[in-house]
């Protein structure tokens, strides 16, 4: 498995992320190599985990979305990485951090513009990770380069 970008993957990623409709044969004129080689690379960054093909959405512009930020104290911090691998796991969450300063992780959720979906996120989905401390809560309301992919919870609500 990849642990470090050499520069043509960095080339690839960067040719994906200005369009990742490119086919490989776009991707490999762009950057100098074979589409052959493109697509290996790319067979290979997605396994180790490095590299994910998908569609973006700016929740900025679609209409029902709502970004909320939740920062969490935990109990004990031996159960860190822990609680990470649980709260990264709920059905709303984007993406989740430890982080250093006031809290001890940042989750980034993704509601309907209903707050009784924000609501629910606190008092149903992160009281059962239990371990936690505390929360605080930021609903987002204007952001700039904020593309997002959808958690599962929002894909069930799409696909309905």
């Amino acid at each position: 498995m990849k642990n470090t970008l050499d520069q043509n993957d960095k080339r690839l990623v960067a040719a994906l992320t200005r369009d990742g409709q490119l086919s490989p044969g776009k991707v490999a004129e762009e950057i100098g190599v074979t589409a052959p080689t493109v697509r290996s690379r790319m067979k290979n960054l997605i396994k180790a985990g490095a590299l994910k093909i998908a569609g973006l959405v700016n929740p900025m512009k679609a209409k029902g979305l709502t970004v909320a930020l939740v920062g969490i104290t935990v109990n004990s911090h031996e159960q860190l990485g822990e609680k990470l691998d649980q709260v990264s796991a709920l059905p709303r969450v984007n993406w989740c951090a430890v982080v250093t300063g006031r809290y001890d992780m940042i989750v980034e959720i993704i509601i309907s513009d209903d707050i009784k979906d924000l609501y629910d996120f606190l008092d149903k989905d992160l009281s059962q990770v239990g371990g936690i401390n505390s929360s605080e809560s930021f609903v987002v309301m204007k952001s700039r380069r904020k593309w997002i992919c959808l958690p599962d919870a929002v894909m069930e609500e799409f696909q309905e």
